[in-house]
């Protein structure tokens, strides 16, 4: 299986005994199948800016089966970082793109529903707010 190291040949020296626990995971995830990626590992990776061309299309493909995926954080989490991404990480990605704007309309659409089982979890404030931002760029 694929790693970011594989696909950008490029490998990172380890981090030395000074580093930082997130230096330090960043590394390692650097050499993680990019299909074991967890929804925090996504998360980490494409916040600091690591891999993005690799995983936005995974992080994409998690987010249209639950745009509310959840890391270690609250649910939304990843779909917060991934509308923070620049315009130019979407270059390549014009039909992930639309189809991840088509699940985010129906989103922040939604009717509330008296049972919060049957309906989708509401974002937070701030990524609903996110969300009309990157459905209006």
């Amino acid at each position: 299986m694929t790693t970011i190291e594989q696909l950008e040949r490029d490998v990172w020296p380890n981090p030395g005994p000074d580093a930082t626990s997130l230096v330090r995971r960043c590394s390692d995830l650097r050499r993680k199948p990019i299909p074991s990626f967890t929804v925090e590992e996504l998360r980490i990776m494409l916040g600091q800016g690591i891999g993005v061309s690799a995983l936005l299309p995974r992080a994409v493909q998690v987010l249209l089966r639950n745009p509310l995926a959840e890391g270690d954080y609250h649910p939304g989490d990843l779909l917060a970082t991934v509308l923070r991404l620049p315009d130019s990480a979407w270059s390549r990605l014009a039909a992930e793109r639309k189809q991840l704007a088509t699940v985010l309309t129906e989103l922040v659409a939604s009717p509330p529903f008296s049972d919060p089982d049957l309906r989708p979890r509401d974002p937070d404030r701030l990524v609903r707010d996110a969300i009309v931002r990157f459905l209006n760029r």
